[in-house]
């Protein structure tokens, strides 16, 4: 049975989503959960022949997600073993308690359940959102999000940032923006690109709510290119501190070349929010088509 499982997560004690020797990743903790309750594996024994998750997005090390999607094929047999002694529970309502039960705190389980035909977690997404978040005055800092919010020491131009990320949907080469995976490209289409300041709120009790103030930068694309989202945040914070001006960031959208002035700003301020999906009818579809490499003239 191909399995769908939506989850949540705290990187900021993981080096990324893809599995690495040596090195605590969510795919490599997941993976490892679920050979530990499918019954691959005894504790403090190695895995000798763990399932494998495909992923909606891989996510760089120190990332978070509010909503990542992923798929894993599981023997029926396997599965079926989950159901309780009493036999009243769903397969995947039982791998979603037990896996659950053995995950760290700072991976969360939203839904476990059978995938829809053609379901491919990577492939049949239509888009994927990302918002990065800074906080650019002292007062809205909080000691409870310090993990997920950027600080900068100096006030950030919202008009500017505006600016710059108006110039950013579309299909194009990110070459400025981005490193390409092994044998990819950084040819993507992006849908949208905004900034918004989140407003002041005052609690009854005279104190300022979390997130308020912050600055917020959300970006919807149909897929991302490694280091994407976090190159064009920092470029973009350039600009908004007066560093930089808006044509050197139209300048570096048009003509794709690496530079250290757009290398990727800290990861923990960005966080996966949403994954959207076609009509079930369509994603078979979906997923055939996006195989194929993305070119300028295809519109993928």
């Amino acid at each position: 049975m191909r399995v769908k499982i939506v989850c949540a997560y705290d990187g900021t004690d993981f080096h990324g989503w893809a599995a690495q020797p040596g090195l605590r990743t969510v795919q490599g903790v997941m993976e490892d959960g679920l050979a530990l309750v499918l019954g691959l594996r005894r504790p403090g024994q190695p895995v000798v022949d763990a399932p494998h998750l495909v992923v909606a997005g891989r996510t760089d090390a120190g990332v978070h997600a509010r909503q990542q999607i992923c798929h894993v094929d599981i023997d029926d047999g396997l599965l079926g073993r989950l159901t309780g002694s009493g036999h009243d529970l769903a397969p995947c309502e039982g791998l979603r308690r037990r896996l659950g039960s053995v995950l760290p705190d700072d991976i969360v389980l939203k839904a476990v359940e059978p995938a829809p035909a053609g379901f491919d977690a990577r492939f049949s997404a239509l888009e994927r959102t990302y918002v990065y978040r800074v906080c650019d005055d002292r007062r809205f800092l909080d000691p409870l999000t310090r993990r997920f919010v950027l600080f900068t020491r100096h006030p950030l131009d919202l008009d500017r940032l505006q600016d710059c990320a108006a110039r950013i949907p579309g299909l194009r080469d990110f070459g400025s923006f981005a490193l390409p995976n092994p044998g990819g490209t950084t040819i993507r289409e992006v849908k949208k690109a905004f900034w918004t300041r989140r407003p002041v709120v005052t609690g009854a009790d005279g104190q300022v709510e979390p997130l308020s103030g912050l600055l917020e930068f959300t970006i919807v694309a149909d897929a991302f290119a490694r280091s994407m989202v976090r190159s064009l945040v920092g470029a973009q914070i350039a600009v908004g501190q007066g560093g930089r001006s808006v044509d050197w960031f139209a300048k570096k959208l048009a003509v794709p070349r690496r530079e250290s002035a757009t290398g990727p700003i800290a990861a923990k301020g960005l966080c996966l929010e949403h994954i959207a999906y076609p009509a079930d009818a369509q994603l078979a579809a979906r997923a055939e088509r996006i195989r194929a490499r993305r070119t300028l003239s295809d519109g993928q």
